[in-house]
């Protein structure tokens, strides 16, 4: 009886493990690499940046520009907020997703709320109705998965549903950037050039101290336009790796147990994080 006993326990354990062994894996690298992406702080910075152009080139503007820099700075700001949306929207995604791939859940219905009603197409800034459609899908998206308290939902499913609509968000972001460049490449030819013009200029009695501060005024400048435009470039670079990694997570739905899908997610994961610290460090 005793034997008998001891062998039934010993099936059970083992029926126990097979169960176990059926259950999904953690998908530690897909909520790293979630995590990595909606981490990327430094798209609010360039777009705040993008929004206030004027207050900072104003002093430096030559004459008779003031009144052309006003109507852009009008322009800038009603947009902002559709620029700012597009980013939090796939931010929120990935937040979704990193929860999906994790044992927690939380609710992001607050944040889902946040997201607001659409946007508005914009020929200068290259917005355009396809990235608002992308727009209310992932919108609509995330606000389903949140009514359906995330249940019967799985990163697969996310990832399927969501892709196409992510991946246009984020070619939108990748064109934002760059409005977001060209513009501040103009504000640094205009602060720059008006030293590169005026300093050679300057009458040779003009008093040293103002001629010893212009100069460092200049050199500060120079140097804080050369961390920007690493920025610019890092952001380029994040907004691309973020892109590519969800690609490859698409494509890979199947087998992301595989070790070598796994080091590939990590490595992405890895990439972004030190993006960041890039944009954070400068």
């Amino acid at each position: 009886m005793r034997s008998r006993t001891l062998f039934f326990c010993l099936y059970l354990v083992l029926l126990l493990s097979g169960c176990a062994s059926t259950q999904p894996v953690s998908l530690v690298e897909v909520r790293a690499f979630a995590d990595a992406s909606a981490s990327l702080g430094g798209y609010g910075e360039l777009a705040r940046r993008y929004r206030d152009t004027y207050e900072r080139e104003q002093p430096y503007l030559p004459p008779g520009a003031d009144r052309q820099a006003r109507a852009n700075d009008a322009k800038r700001k009603l947009v902002y907020n559709d620029f700012v949306s597009v980013q939090r929207a796939v931010v929120l995604y990935m937040q979704t997703l990193s929860a999906l791939a994790g044992d927690a859940r939380y609710d992001l219905s607050p944040r889902i709320a946040e997201l607001g009603t659409g946007l508005q197409a914009n020929t200068e800034s290259g917005l355009t109705q396809r990235h608002i459609s992308a727009y209310t899908g992932v919108t609509r998206l995330l606000t389903r998965l949140a009514a359906s308290g995330y249940q019967n939902r799985s990163v697969a499913t996310l990832v399927r549903e969501g892709d196409a609509d992510v991946q246009t968000l984020l070619e939108a972001m990748i064109t934002l950037t760059r409005l977001y460049s060209k513009t501040y490449e103009n504000e640094k030819k205009t602060v720059l050039g008006l030293f590169e013009i005026e300093l050679p200029m300057a009458p040779r009695n003009t008093e040293r101290l103002l001629m010893v501060l212009a100069r460092v005024h200049f050199l500060n400048k120079s140097a804080e336009f050369k961390l920007l435009d690493k920025r610019y470039d890092l952001a380029m670079q994040g907004l691309s790796r973020v892109a590519l990694g969800h690609q490859k997570l698409r494509d890979n739905l199947h087998q992301l147990t595989r070790d070598d899908i796994r080091l590939m997610l990590a490595n992405y994961a890895g990439d972004l994080r030190q993006i960041h610290e890039g944009l954070v460090a400068n």
